[in-house]
């Protein structure tokens, strides 16, 4: 199948998804949890049965005492609390932003050394990019609409779609490169289509594995970890689409631009 002859749809579904995130970003911001800004987590168990999942933004310890004060009063049973400082919030998100940054420096280095090509490195790192953008763009939106929040966890998805990103890329790519050396034409464009092909249904097999296992803990893991669920959800199907549909695009399309410049150069 020729895979490549659609790469204006591929670039056009991409844009649409990143840029409805920006947008959002832009205008409405994420919502952050206590994890970031400070505050309270709580877990009260009632006399009912019920469970009780309490977040308060809490400046003072007289505020944190009156909260306790006020469920024990009820005849409620304190399983969790914990004081999240408001100091931890901005050391944290300067973590993140390290870890991302360090990380994408390595994989563009690590693929570029073993491709011995600096095309395949940013290609890769080029949609990883796009996975966290799309990420961090529907949490946006649903920050907005749905009252999701940004806490750790989401880090922690965050980290593992590019992760995730980055080995079905390289299964894609490894397989160009075998092409590459036992193929007798240069069509970078043909070998691309036929390496797909190739993979796609593993790659396709293994995604669907993990989305129907984050599809039961979405469904039933509760509401502390729905929205992590639904993170790694996210970036496990934009992961599966960003590596045959971003990366080796962006990889062909960069090679026939070079062709054609080198193709003027010598004339």
């Amino acid at each position: 199948m020729n895979w490549m002859k659609y790469k204006l749809l591929y670039l056009t579904i991409s844009l649409v998804f990143i840029s409805s995130g920006l947008y959002s970003l832009f205008k409405w911001g994420l919502s952050l949890s206590i994890d970031f800004t400070g505050g309270v987590k709580a877990v009260y168990k009632l006399e009912n049965g019920e469970i009780l999942n309490i977040k308060e933004g809490i400046k003072t310890i007289q505020e944190v005492d009156k909260i306790r004060n006020e469920y024990k009063s009820k005849g409620a049973i304190e399983e969790v609390f914990e004081v999240v400082g408001p100091s931890i919030g901005p050391e944290l998100i300067k973590k993140t932003y390290y870890a991302v940054g360090i990380s994408t420096v390595l994989i563009l280095l690590w693929i570029t050394v073993q491709f011995r090509s600096v095309k395949f490195g940013i290609s890769a790192v080029l949609a990883m990019l796009h996975d966290m953008l799309v990420l961090i763009g529907s949490f946006s939106l649903f920050g907005h609409f749905l009252n999701a929040e940004i806490d750790f966890l989401f880090v922690t998805a965050v980290l593992t779609t590019l992760s995730f990103s980055v080995h079905d890329t390289i299964v894609v790519f490894d397989r160009i490169r075998e092409k590459l050396k036992l193929s007798s034409t240069e069509n970078l464009e043909l070998i691309a289509n036929q390496a797909i092909t190739e993979t796609m249904v593993r790659s396709v097999n293994n995604s669907l594995t993990i989305i129907f296992m984050l599809l039961s803990l979405i469904l039933l893991g509760g509401e502390t970890i729905k929205w992590f669920g639904l993170a790694l959800l996210i970036g496990t199907v934009s992961g599966t689409y960003s590596s045959p549909f971003v990366a080796i695009p962006f990889l062909v399309t960069w090679e026939y631009i070079q062709k054609k410049y080198v193709s003027l150069r010598t004339k």
